[in-house]
């Protein structure tokens, strides 16, 4: 068998429909969208449009405060770091930056920065410098001699 020899399997793949070609396809004259009326005209989008009706999504009660400010960080367990560095990824003899983290795909690259949690367990000693971390991750890092340097989030 050759590479120019290789086809579908018969019936695996369909021709797609071709719309208003005439009469004769089945989908001719008004494509398959009725006759008159909004949906039958080009450039609509119905979305949650109900006929003047008040709209689902509006008439459902709205709960909780959305703070239109908040900061979205990146999240960084202390049992992810310590894969990454015994990975090779992470050098934990020099600070730990998040541009460090985020290159080293230990982190998600994030608008307001990283912030450290302390899911997993830390074995390595490590400098970090990121815009947060939790109390029980500084004091994980600070048992094993390591830093975390926390800095105001953008």
């Amino acid at each position: 068998m050759k590479l120019n020899e290789l086809s579908d399997v018969a019936g695996s793949s369909r021709r797609r429909k071709r719309v208003g070609r005439g009469p004769g396809s089945g989908r001719g004259k008004t494509a398959g969208r009725g006759m008159k009326g909004q949906k039958s005209r080009s450039g609509v989008a119905m979305g949650g449009f109900e006929g003047g009706q008040m709209p689902l999504y509006q008439r459902l009660p709205k709960r909780g405060f959305r703070n239109p400010g908040r900061k979205k960080f990146a999240l960084v367990n202390l049992g992810v770091l310590q894969n990454f560095i015994d990975a090779g990824k992470i050098d934990p003899e020099s600070p730990v930056t998040e541009s460090k983290l985020v290159e080293s795909g230990a982190a998600s690259s994030a608008p307001d920065g990283v912030r450290v949690l302390a899911k997993g367990d830390l074995r390595s000693k490590v400098n970090l410098v990121v815009s947060g971390a939790s109390k029980a991750a500084i004091a994980a890092v600070e048992v094993l001699g390591g830093t975390i340097e926390t800095q105001k989030a953008k």
